[in-house]
């Protein structure tokens, strides 16, 4: 994945090796700063506006103060594209921190904040989208404030990384038995034509992904239930699948050494991918149903 060149932070655009801050930092040392990630569809901008509302949310929580405002945030990452002459399928990585100041783990006084920005090409996994994936299940050992998009990620990297060692795309975490969602992604079980996923409380990151499926759900009137289910109701499922920005919506086919329903990718679970190719403004010769139509 090339990087493109120019990139943004707080100061405002520079070049990518021209970014520097002291080892001080305290994103480095305390994990303290959030970020979001955005997916970007042949040069333009998918979800943006959810983006960029769940960042201030999550600074807010962490009470991290954002350099610009929402209008400002949305014209400088519009200009950031323009810039570097994005065309093509991408993605853009945001992260804010509290700042550069002398290790202490109180808030420091009269520090500003630190944001950078860039862009890296990034294609769709179509593969996986239209074959679909195995995942594992894990104990979410995470902490309560998971609606909080973090830079504390060591128990999502340690669940993808198992998920990896086993074979797996996807790591289904679950507390008490009762699923949560991935280790980056949310989930999702359908059992006689409804969608199940687990509500969006604190415990899971709502996903802007999952909130155009919510949307998507309601337009074609297909019951979308935040309800969570048990590790054990998988077993009765008729589809499965997770969604996340990059990953978009991946059909789950087995968990486990479960297979989930007849092992293919499911009805609502195509219609759903379908319907989200028409949202993001996918090409048809780009879809992940273009070989099925070749």
């Amino acid at each position: 994945m090339s990087l493109y060149d120019l990139i943004l932070t707080e100061k405002g655009f520079m070049q990518q090796n021209e970014l520097s801050y002291p080892f001080e930092e305290r994103g480095l040392q305390f994990g303290d700063g959030v970020y979001e990630v955005i997916r970007i569809y042949q040069g333009n901008y998918h979800l943006l506006n959810e983006h960029v509302d769940r960042l201030f949310r999550s600074a807010e929580a962490i009470k991290i103060e954002v350099p610009f405002s929402k209008t400002e945030m949305h014209e400088y990452l519009s200009e950031l594209l323009e810039k570097n002459s994005v065309a093509k399928d991408a993605k853009l990585y945001l992260q804010l921190t509290r700042g550069s100041a002398p290790r202490s783990h109180e808030f420091p006084l009269n520090v500003s904040s630190n944001l950078y920005a860039y862009v890296k090409d990034f294609e769709r996994d179509l593969e996986s989208m239209r074959e679909g994936v195995a995942t594992v299940t894990l104990e979410d050992i995470r902490w309560e404030w998971c609606y909080i998009k973090s830079l504390n990620l060591l128990p999502n990297v340690l669940a993808k990384q198992h998920a990896k060692e086993h074979g797996a795309k996807e790591a289904i975490l679950y507390k008490e038995g009762m699923v949560t969602e991935g280790s980056s992604s949310n989930i999702y079980l359908v059992r006689d034509g409804k969608v199940y996923t687990h509500p969006a409380t604190k415990r899971i990151l709502g996903g802007c992904v999952r909130m155009k499926i919510q949307e998507l759900c309601k337009e074609k009137e297909i019951p979308f239930i935040e309800e969570a289910f048990q590790v054990e109701d998988i077993s009765y499922a008729d589809e499965m699948f997770a969604t996340s920005t990059t990953a978009e919506i991946l059909p789950i086919l087995k968990v486990d050494t479960v297979s989930v329903g007849d092992g293919e990718p499911g009805k609502i679970t195509r219609e759903l991918q379908r319907l989200y190719e028409k949202d993001a403004h996918i090409p048809s010769g780009a879809s992940i149903f273009s070989k099925e139509q070749a």
